[in-house]
């Protein structure tokens, strides 16, 4: 039997995506090249997960090297990779303890259960209620899909985990309107809402946040999943902002293409959970860890400041660019509102070998963070063609 691959897809794999009618089967650096040859400069990084590109060769020694010693344990035993990844985490960040998952939506359950069990042996078990905003996303799972304010999510797995409020975003009259209304056992927010449109919330709200989070000593959560590890130009999009959350979850591009997720817990919270509160097969797998490590390792000033400049250069190029109605979002997390419906951008710059995303009715924009500038120049050009026609 000679099945193509797409055909083989369609008859073998859960049909939960709207791929698009690509085989891709090699890339290097960021550019990507199909089962017919055909190359593409990819502006998607796996949904901001490729940091630094395909086939990196720092991330690829670091990982074929852990891959040959020890590929796995289990948490009965110490390795060196988690240990070092989770001190360089905090040494990073002035967190004080770290949970390793395996996704985003992990990260967050982790971050839900930790509020939770800090509020309940302060304030006492009622005090569950988590506040997360409107047009939110935080994951996939029952209860992280309880914590996404995002109705067409919910409809056709109800009953979700109870116990979630959402407000408007940029709102601190709804915000402290919630808090006095709720037994509340944490505050979770992204500083850009990405999956719900490449939104950024404004420092007010964010402050307002962080002293409504302290005055009532609820922990506050930063969601980092898309966010962080340097793709909005600073290690973690928070620290835009001068705010110290609580906990911060963390995943995608933390890895560089392997499974994993991070729950980071400040003082506050850092000793909640003991022994038998959580747990995780997989978190914290030497493999993962030593990719993520050579990750985080190069995550440095200067190469922090060039992603703020990249990021400077194509809101400058796309900045009332005809066919172009607004740019949101920030670093190299990029949001573009086009007067052609997004899809039809995106189908049509995939043709032009440029490969893009979408983000409700944006395109959306993730490069890998080492993107050369003169291939982002061309991808750039791509885009405003396309949208100009």
């Amino acid at each position: 039997m000679n099945m193509s691959i797409i055909s083989l897809d369609k008859e073998y794999v859960a049909g939960t995506y709207g791929r698009f009618p690509v085989e891709l089967v090699s890339g290097k650096g960021s550019i990507a090249t199909d089962v017919n040859g055909k190359a593409y400069i990819d502006l998607g990084s796996g949904i901001g997960v490729t940091a630094f590109g395909f086939g990196d060769d720092k991330w690829t020694e670091a990982v074929t090297a852990q891959l040959t010693t020890l590929q796995h344990t289990s948490n009965l035993y110490y390795t060196e990779p988690c240990a070092k990844l989770a001190k360089l985490l905090c040494d990073k960040t002035g967190m004080k303890k770290v949970f390793f998952s395996n996704s985003g939506a992990e990260a967050n359950e982790c971050a839900i259960k930790v509020a939770r069990k800090y509020s309940a042996e302060k304030k006492g078990g009622e005090y569950y209620t988590i506040i997360t905003l409107v047009n939110s996303f935080h994951g996939r799972t029952l209860t992280t899909l309880a914590a996404t304010g995002q109705e067409h999510f919910h409809r056709l797995f109800q009953p979700l985990t109870p116990g979630f409020v959402h407000v408007p975003a940029n709102d601190c009259g709804a915000l402290e309107k919630a808090v006095a209304e709720n037994k509340v056992a944490g505050i979770l927010l992204e500083c850009v809402q990405g999956e719900g449109g490449v939104n950024p919330l404004t420092p007010e709200f964010l402050h307002c946040a962080e002293k409504l989070a302290k005055e009532q000593d609820i922990p506050l959560m930063i969601d980092e999943v898309q966010t962080g590890n340097g793709r909005t130009g600073k290690l973690y999009s928070y620290m835009h902002f001068g705010i110290t959350p609580d906990i911060v979850s963390t995943a995608k591009g933390l890895g560089g293409g392997l499974p994993i997720g991070a729950t980071l817990m400040g003082e506050k919270v850092q000793n909640v959970l003991g022994p038998g509160d959580h747990g995780s097969t997989y978190g914290g797998n030497p493999v993962c860890c030593a990719g993520a490590l050579s990750v985080i390792e190069r995550l440095d000033e200067d190469f922090l400041s060039a992603v703020r400049r990249k990021s400077g250069y194509v809101f400058s190029s796309l900045y009332n660019a005809p066919g172009i109605e607004s740019v949101t979002g920030l670093g190299l997390m990029i949001g573009i509102k086009t007067v052609k419906p997004a899809k039809e951008v995106v189908m049509a710059c995939m043709e032009r070998g440029v490969l893009c995303l979408t983000a409700k009715d944006k395109v959306r924009l993730l490069p890998a963070l080492n993107i050369p500038i003169d291939q982002l120049a061309k991808a750039i050009d791509v885009i405003k063609a396309v949208c100009a026609e």
